[in-house]
């Protein structure tokens, strides 16, 4: 038997995934994994890629991207290793201060003269903004023809919804690597942007349209813009004593409070950032306290008031007259007797209900509307199939709907007697949409696409007329119905269109669209 040189053996051993990263993914995906050209690839940034599908895109490449095919490059069992490697923590943690805030914005110089009107003809509030996830790309719909007006490339993996401002000219995206990005949608072109953090959450934007809030996993913070995305402020998210630290779970905008609501995972602390600049003062602690004597006031303008929870909270919705927030905690496997949502009175900042929802409730996509002269919610569940309808006067569960499985996104209009929400989180019947008379809290029919597929996320246009759905595939569509008669009327081709958004029901906060 021939005995092989040690320079050959050394050249068959397995190559360190972190050596393999520098050598092919550095130089777009950063040093530290932190994203370039190439979005960052950290646990926090990728807990939505399965692992097996991770080691496609690294062999294969991925279509319409910059990212190439190394299939011919490295060998498999390294791709295997690289692709495990990328899930595991950065050493050490990657940072994002001030400073790198600053220094990633980017406005960009138009190449016309901007227009104070659309360059399109259609109604600018009656727009479509269609979040394709199979090739990273936004397609603007208008509402009334039901066809594409404009369609660009955005960063990747853009999440937790576009936001408008209040006259429904731009648009800002957040991505989750932390981009967040102005679209202009009468010009049809990109403003600013400017990278809040390595992981965001989401982003919201006042009611008067002045200010931009971001929500991050990594840092653990949220920070504050203008307009422009310029950075004002930094908050992390810790405990007043600086003590603990939490990834923040969302940021929602209430624009009848002129703040800004903010959820912690990891805490049980609810936050409320005024933009009036006449807020309140904030008293941190007892006004008079025998252990500190009297505490010292701060203004209430862009501070943090903080309300202390039972549990935290990953995500919540709001009544009508943003006065409660209901919100949904993540709680341990297996202890399905605890609680699943707290109602919080904003004004006397303290817990006022407790909800012992099933499952594990979606309240972030919840919707309200009248039910026998009351205001219910009625929230779709990620583990169960069923709708849970809410009384929130007396904070009851008034009905349990029964759906064909676990779903997403529930979506009505005022002008429709129907809600509609999906089953996506099954596998067997994420095919099949349930429609629901919102007068008797009944289901009447079931949409359904093709089996194996999945059918999700609807929303309305201006008027109640239509409803569009996602079909949520690489080589997916926007399937139009008629909203009274329930029938098929056009279908869009669309590259996964994981969401869509109409102007006018999200600056006006239309009755079945979530905020």
């Amino acid at each position: 038997m021939l005995l092989m040189g040690w320079d050959q053996a050394r050249a068959q051993e397995p190559a360190a995934p972190a050596a393999l990263y520098q050598q092919h993914c550095a130089a777009c995906h950063g040093e530290q994994r932190t994203g370039g050209m190439g979005p960052a690839l950290l646990p926090e940034s990728l807990e939505r890629l399965r692992k097996a599908d991770a080691v496609q895109v690294i062999t294969r490449g991925r279509v319409a991207t910059q990212m190439p095919a190394f299939g011919d490059k490295v060998s498999a069992d390294d791709i295997q290793r690289l692709a495990g490697w990328i899930y595991s923590p950065a050493t050490p943690t990657p940072r994002w201060l001030d400073e790198d805030i600053v220094a990633s914005r980017v406005a960009y110089a138009p190449t016309r003269p901007d227009q104070r009107k659309p360059i399109w003809q259609a109604d600018p509030l009656n727009l479509f903004v269609v979040v394709e996830g199979g090739d990273h790309h936004v397609s603007i719909v208008d509402g009334d023809k039901l066809e594409v007006i404009h369609r660009f490339p955005t960063r990747y993996a853009l999440h937790g919804g576009p936001k408008f401002s209040p006259d429904g000219r731009f648009v800002y995206f957040g991505s989750r690597d932390g981009w967040i990005t102005k679209y202009d949608l009468y010009n049809l072109r990109v403003v600013a942007e400017v990278r809040a953090g390595l992981n965001m959450r989401n982003v919201a934007v006042s009611g008067d349209g002045k200010w931009v809030l971001a929500g991050n996993y990594l840092p653990r913070n949220a920070v504050l813009f203008d307009a422009d995305l310029n950075l004002v402020r930094n908050y992390p998210a810790a405990t007043l004593d600086g003590s603990k630290t939490s990834r923040v779970s969302a940021v929602y905008d209430a624009a009848p409070r002129q703040s800004f609501i903010v959820a912690l995972k990891d805490l049980p602390e609810l936050w409320e950032i005024s933009y009036n600049p006449k807020a309140e003062p904030i008293h941190d602690g007892y006004v008079h306290d025998f252990r500190m004597g009297e505490a010292i006031a701060k203004p209430g303008y862009q501070e943090i008031r903080r309300t202390p929870l039972s549990l935290p909270l990953d995500d919540f919705f709001f009544d009508p007259p943003y006065r409660h927030v209901i919100g949904a905690g993540r709680v341990a496997s297996g202890d399905a007797s605890a609680p699943t949502a707290q109602v919080i009175n904003l004004d006397a900042r303290q817990r006022v209900a407790e909800l012992p929802l099933p499952g594990m409730p979606h309240l972030g996509s919840g919707i309200a509307f009248s039910y026998q002269g009351q205001s219910v919610l009625a929230t779709p569940n990620l583990q169960q199939g069923l709708i849970s309808i809410i009384d929130m006067k007396s904070w009851q569960i008034i009905k349990q709907i029964p759906t064909p499985g676990p779903g997403f996104f529930m979506r009505s209009h005022e002008h429709s007697r129907y809600m509609w929400t999906d089953a996506m989180m099954s596998p067997t019947a994420k095919h099949i949409m349930t429609v629901i008379d919102k007068t008797t809290l009944e289901p009447v029919a079931q949409i359904k696409g093709p089996e194996g597929q999945t059918l999700a996320h609807i929303e309305f246009t201006r008027d109640g007329k239509y409803a569009l759905a996602s079909l949520w595939e690489q080589n997916g569509a926007l399937i139009v119905y008629d909203a009274e008669t329930l029938k098929e009327i056009k279908r869009l081709p669309m590259s996964k269109p994981v969401g869509k958004y109409n102007i006018f029901n999200k600056i006006t906060r239309s009755e079945g669209t979530s905020h």
